[in-house]
């Protein structure tokens, strides 16, 4: 349970959060911003496996893409919200 709550915090505070909210936040499109996130959750994943299949599980790749899909959303929401303001 420790090994899977680190995992999500460590997508949340790491490439998946951060970068997804940050290219979510550069688009009004919901689905753009979730697609730039969830890319953003496979290409950190591959990047710190060394691009090596077999160093990460598919576990860690479901949160890492999980997190991203719902960082890009947040901040597309966060670009239509501000934008009506």
């Amino acid at each position: 349970m420790l090994e899977f709550l680190g995992t999500v915090g460590a997508n949340i505070i790491g490439l998946p959060g951060i970068l997804g909210l940050a290219l979510g936040m550069m688009t009004r499109r919901i689905w753009l911003g979730a697609v730039m996130g969830g890319l953003v959750g496979i290409f950190e994943t591959l990047v710190f496996a060394h691009w090596d299949f077999t160093k990460f599980g598919a576990s860690d790749l479901l949160i890492a893409v999980v997190i991203g899909l719902c960082a890009g959303s947040l901040g597309s929401v966060i670009r239509i919200k501000g934008a009506t303001v």
